[in-house]
């Protein structure tokens, strides 16, 4: 019986913010993977265990949700001003394809101490002691993130004592900052208004705020359909008819977005653009078993990715959020409490998080000119990734 070595690919296993990743240089992949293609897309997917009709990702890095199915290609940047382009790939689980249609705020935690690493940041600008401020060309969406990634003895500085919900043990603080956050081309708001009436056959017509901030969202009133806003994940994800429905909400809502055309094509695009219902702040307890007070939040926020209800929230989503609550009449500012706002805390089925963000009409149209929020990253586990060669 013949066979076919396996080859060897270095690569380093990282989390950022609520989520996991396997990060590659992008010089370090096989030559045929170092630009756009279906061979890079089944590199990455044999990488992570995908596709696997089990959904278990076992023969992979991934850990079977959609914030442990991911993979990250960096490379310096091409970009003036910049140090570092990030791409970013999420990986399908139970499906053959690579969803490159927008961003992964989390593992923008990790992209900065990635980027200073593997060299990929001059070396003038890092500090002994400090800050370094590593400037960010997401490639996925076009856009400038700027990571501040703490610096000890001219090492990047992964301990501390920032804690985040969702996470279970403190590291330290990476502030990032999302500039001109609107993702993609074309407005903040695609449909022109804050809040539409979003029909749905076979479901019902709900308000909805749809924003292209960070990612491309759409927000809804738990209360519309039938939930409090406090929901955690065995309460959504064992519901296969509550998925089916949120799965045909998102997809009517990216066609009214300008995301797709038709329905059938929101199957190839899980990525984006993400469904999230919101609430006023009420009192729950989270995943971890913690009693959270409504006293300590300014509204509740649950997100789906992928299918499935996020365990914490996405970072990309989080810009989303802290956008559209600057935003005075949409339904996440309302949530909240409505009014002029910067900032605003949320609970998500692991505890809360803070975010802010900055909105301004400009000759009538709202614009955004970043969101700020804080993550933490650290390396898992580095050296290399094996793979068939007969992968691709």
């Amino acid at each position: 019986m013949s066979s076919v070595p396996q080859i060897k690919i270095p690569a380093t296993y990282m989390r950022g913010g609520t989520s996991k990743g396997v990060f590659f240089s992008l010089t370090d992949l096989p030559e045929v993977a170092q630009v756009p293609g279906e061979a890079r897309d089944k590199i990455l997917q044999r990488v992570i265990g995908s596709p696997d009709p089990y959904g278990q990702q076992i023969d992979g890095m991934g850990g079977a949700t959609s914030s442990t199915s991911k993979t990250v290609i960096l490379a310096k940047s091409e970009q003036p001003d910049h140090d570092v382009d990030y791409l970013f790939g999420q990986v399908a689980i139970n499906k053959a394809f690579v969803d490159w249609s927008g961003n992964c705020g989390n593992l923008t935690g990790a992209v900065g101490a990635f980027a200073i690493s593997k060299g990929l940041v001059d070396a003038s600008r890092i500090p002994e002691n400090g800050i370094c401020t590593v400037r960010i060309w997401q490639k996925n969406i076009g856009k400038t993130i700027i990571a501040h990634v703490p610096i000890t003895n001219g090492e990047v500085q992964e301990t501390g004592d920032f804690e985040l919900d969702g996470v279970t043990f403190p590291a330290a603080e990476v502030v990032i900052e999302f500039m001109d956050p609107a993702d993609g081309e074309g407005s903040m708001f695609p449909t022109g208004n804050v809040v539409d009436e979003l029909e749905v056959p076979g479901i019902g017509t709900f308000k909805a705020t749809m924003i292209n901030s960070g990612i491309p969202t759409i927000f809804v009133n738990a209360a519309d359909i039938g939930y409090t806003g406090t929901e955690l994940q065995k309460d959504i994800n064992s519901d296969a008819e509550a998925l089916a429905k949120f799965e045909t909400m998102r997809a009517y809502g990216a066609v009214k977005m300008g995301l797709i055309k038709d329905i059938s094509e929101a199957a190839a695009r899980q990525h984006t653009p993400k469904i999230a219902f919101v609430a006023p702040a009420t009192d729950y307890v989270t995943s971890s078993g913690k009693n959270l007070q409504a006293g300590d939040i300014d509204l509740c926020v649950r997100a789906l990715s992928m299918g499935k209800l996020h365990h914490a929230m996405m970072g990309t989503a989080s810009v989303a959020i802290a956008t559209a609550a600057a935003v005075p009449g949409t339904l996440v500012n309302l949530a909240a409490g409505g009014g002029e706002r910067d900032a605003v805390t949320f609970g998500h089925p692991s505890g809360t998080l803070r975010v802010g963000a900055a909105a301004a009409l400009v000759e009538g149209e709202w614009t955004a000119t970043k969101a700020v929020m804080s993550r933490s990253a650290r390396v898992l586990m580095e050296g290399w990734v094996r793979i068939p060669g007969d992968s691709f």
